[in-house]
């Protein structure tokens, strides 16, 4: 069986939902962060087998984002793309089903990755008004398209929010997150701690220019967006700890200091098997060595599944945490981050070392769009494997449902 690298990996820069990247949609993010994975990868598009992609928001007019992202592109129409979804580890669900692709021969190389355009997600009608919008569309005349709305009423028109709450629970994330650090004891001060941590990291990790080698610029409107614009250079603990909790503001710990932001973006990862990759000369190979998805019920601690997942992936490289020099693990909350280190020691899978743990940032300094963390996170892992020499590094993304998934990666020299 070939074993799949990762070639290349490029992003857009992370902006706050509602700012930069607001005109956008999800089909501009993620083309432009593909067509700069291609570019500087220097692939043909005619090298291309496959494209798979990972969106949460999935926009209404775009039935196959990863489909589009080929036909925009002008790709050859012959490519097959499929976009895949498991929320916030969307796009780990697309590199290790192109992983798995190129395993068994049925493809050679693959574009894998996720975009989100938190800007611009989509907003549904009540169900009374969408059936009544249907029926205008489908009316003969106009006395007919009026008599469609006959029974509409005021409180039936207004639009139904988006919102990120667990159906099986009705509680949001961040309500979750103060769960888990109720149960694991995660006090407000070292939540504080870890995000000040993300970002003095991100902020070193840029201006040693290590981060604006993966971020490719973005061009709109006659300028260059070429920095992620969530750090904050200026922050500190004494600040941090003025915020309010947002989620229980009479007993709650977390704040929107130390979570993840809403954030627009897109990644994108080049894969190929491990014998074309050295048949083009390409060196620097970094290997997806194993993978594991676990879950756990929302209703306990639904950010933990990673803690869970990790131990699989693990135990299936036929490595322990020990011999991982390097971590990547989203940081949806600081909370959850610390929990899972947590439950890891309590279930004997060991004990994290924070030195090599999210070493340029993490989520909450970056940003969070939903369905690319997976594809940056692998892409600076790889990246920082390569740099440092490390053998073995771990990716880790906890999702809605209570998922989670691991990636293995294997530096091959």
């Amino acid at each position: 069986m070939q074993r799949a690298v990762v070639a290349a990996g490029y992003r857009t820069p992370f902006l706050r939902a509602g700012t930069g990247f607001a005109e956008l949609d999800v089909l501009d993010l993620a083309k432009a962060a593909t067509a700069e994975t291609l570019a500087r990868a220097e692939v043909p598009p005619d090298g291309i087998d496959e494209v798979l992609y990972g969106n949460v928001s999935r926009p209404v007019a775009y039935h196959n984002l990863a489909r589009e992202i080929v036909l925009s592109l002008g790709l050859p129409a012959t490519i097959p793309a499929a976009t895949v979804g498991m929320a916030c580890a969307s796009a780990c669900v697309a590199i290790t089903t192109a992983a798995d692709h190129i395993a068994v021969g049925t493809a050679t190389s693959a574009l894998a990755g996720g975009a989100e355009s938190l800007s611009n997600v989509p907003i549904t009608y009540t169900p009374k008004l969408a059936r009544a919008l249907v029926r205008a569309s489908q009316a003969k005349s106009l006395p007919q398209k009026i008599m469609s709305f006959a029974d509409i009423r005021l409180a039936d028109i207004a639009p139904v929010a988006p919102g990120i709450k667990e159906t099986s629970t009705g509680l949001t994330m961040g309500e979750s997150a103060e769960r888990m650090a109720f149960i694991n004891g995660i006090a407000r001060a070292d939540q504080d701690r870890w995000a000040l941590r993300s970002h003095t990291l991100a902020a070193r990790g840029w201006d040693d220019g290590l981060l604006a080698a993966e971020v490719a610029p973005f061009y709109h409107d006659g300028q260059a967006i070429r920095d992620d614009g969530h750090i904050r250079r200026d922050t500190t603990l004494e600040k941090l700890a003025t915020l309010r909790p947002v989620f229980d503001r009479a007993h709650g710990s977390i704040t929107a200091g130390n979570a993840s932001p809403l954030t627009d973006g897109a990644a994108t990862v080049l894969l190929l098997s491990l014998d074309r990759a050295r048949a083009e000369g390409r060196t620097g190979l970094v290997a997806i060595r194993s993978y594991a998805y676990a879950a756990v019920d929302p209703a306990d601690q639904l950010l933990i599944a990673p803690a869970y997942a990790i131990p699989i992936a693990l135990a299936r490289a036929g490595i322990g945490l020990a011999q991982c020099g390097l971590i990547e693990m989203h940081e949806a909350f600081a909370a959850q981050v610390l929990s899972t280190f947590r439950v890891l020691e309590r279930n004997g899978a060991g004990t994290v070392n924070e030195d090599i743990v999210n070493v340029m940032g993490g989520s909450i300094a970056l940003g969070h769009p939903f369905g690319a963390t997976g594809a940056r996170i692998v892409t600076t892992l790889a990246n920082e494997m390569r740099r440092r020499g490390v053998q073995f590094g771990l990716a880790s993304v906890c999702a809605a449902g209570g998922n989670g998934a691991a990636i293995v990666l294997e530096n091959l020299g």
